[in-house]
């Protein structure tokens, strides 16, 4: 049995890596834009959101608070050397082309940009038919 009270974790400073290139991954929905920049073998460096930039309820969903969270992400990624992106756009959020304007103005060079957007090809299957039972109306004079 291990003795859970020797045991600590260490949480010291993250280690900073030096990357060169790296992979943007947009998530845009209605509500929220995600934004997770990564390592060519899909390790995460650094990300961000609209709601962790401080903008909350409806402002949360609009182009200007997609292109502070990207513009955020941007910048702690190039403290660890990235100096070229390949972006990755999913949904179909306001924020999606302001969040790739916020990543090529905070000094990341976009190299590449491909919409990941799943398209159902034949949909989800329809629900049955209602069963109403028709009622003939006659009236006798």
């Amino acid at each position: 049995m291990v003795n859970f009270a020797l045991r600590t974790l260490n949480r010291g400073k993250r280690t900073k890596q030096k990357v060169r290139k790296g992979i943007v991954h947009i998530q845009a929905t209605y509500n929220n834009t995600l934004i997770t920049i990564s390592t060519t073998q899909g390790g995460v460096l650094a990300w961000s959101s609209s709601g962790a930039c401080g903008f909350r309820g409806a402002r949360k969903s609009t182009p200007f608070a997609a292109k502070a969270a990207a513009e955020v992400a941007a910048k702690k990624c190039l403290e660890q050397g990235i100096r070229e992106v390949r972006v990755y756009v999913w949904g179909p959020g306001p924020g999606r082309e302001t969040a790739i304007r916020g990543i090529n103005e905070a000094g990341l060079r976009v190299i590449l940009i491909r919409d990941i957007t799943s398209l159902p090809h034949n949909g989800c299957r329809a629900p049955k038919r209602r069963r109403v039972l028709i009622k003939a109306n006659i009236y006798l004079i």
